[in-house]
């Protein structure tokens, strides 16, 4: 069943594509930092070095499966965990921890707690909204033949 919406999912990839391809260069590019600041980390410290990779190699591979057309609806499921991920982290360390050191790169660092709950809470819902529309596009029984 194809919707009026189709053509928000690709709009919504691309949103995603660019803010996973940029989160991650920003990290790998400043790598020292980043593991220094999971390291301040206290939820993350423990596991401070897999993460250091683990994020930045899933933010890359989420943004090529978003990419390929064939991939993109498990792209954006993977995007929605993995926003919800972040935005429950974010969340986690506002309720619970008054000095939050930010792993953030790029721009991403100029943001307040609050700011960067809100853009995450926005992206989450992005990736949420593309996959319920890709999983509306299945082809009917008609259409495939």
């Amino acid at each position: 069943m194809k919707t009026k919406y189709n053509f928000l999912v690709p709009i919504i990839s691309i949103l995603l594509v660019l803010l996973f391809s940029y989160a991650a260069i920003s990290k790998l590019m400043d790598y020292h930092r980043f593991i220094s600041q999971l390291r301040h980390s206290p939820l993350l410290n423990s596991i401070a070095g897999i993460l250091t990779w683990l994020i930045p190699s899933s933010e890359l591979y989420i943004a090529v499966l978003l990419i390929v057309s064939e991939w993109r609806k498990t792209g954006l499921l993977l995007s929605a965990i993995l926003m919800f991920l972040f935005t429950t982290y974010i969340t986690v360390m506002l309720i619970f921890f008054d000095n939050i050191p930010c792993s953030c790169g790029g721009v991403f660092e100029h943001m307040t707690w609050n700011q960067h709950l809100i853009f995450n809470i926005i992206f989450t819902l992005l990736a949420m909204t593309g996959l319920f529309i890709q999983r509306q596009q299945r082809p009917s029984r008609e259409e495939t033949g």
